[in-house]
């Protein structure tokens, strides 16, 4: 795993393991480098990269003190993919919830779709 990547704290450890579990291999080629659905942690790596670290939200409570929960969104993981709406059906499939349908962006240069995984951490799916 390489020294930067994203991290979700999630309070419900389990469904959001299954969720990444299932979606970033088929997604992304991603590959199980650590934890399980018990956690408290997990991580998942394409290559030597990592993709992805999620932590149990009251493992790193007791590290931090209590977590600030009032904001919508602390964290957004995006991810490119070669084909948008297969992974976005990906998604829906293994228990991600629709924000955005896959829709072409020309102001941004790219297609992309958002999903909310099981915990309601958002995910954005593009392709430039």
């Amino acid at each position: 795993m390489d020294v930067l990547h994203p991290r979700l704290l999630v309070s419900d450890f389990a469904p959001c393991f299954a969720f990444y579990d299932a979606v970033l291999p088929e997604v992304l080629g991603a590959t199980l480098v650590k934890g399980g659905p018990e956690g408290p942690y997990a991580h998942w790596d394409v290559g030597a990269e990592g993709v992805l670290s999620m932590l149990d939200r009251a493992s790193m409570a007791e590290v931090l003190g209590p977590l600030d929960t009032s904001a919508q969104d602390r964290v957004m993981f995006v991810s490119r993919v070669s084909d948008v709406d297969r992974a976005y059906a990906v998604c829906l499939k293994h228990g991600g919830r629709s924000v955005t349908e896959p829709t072409d962006r020309p102001d941004w240069g790219l297609r992309a779709a958002h999903v909310r995984d099981p915990e309601g951490n958002l995910v954005e799916l593009q392709s430039y």
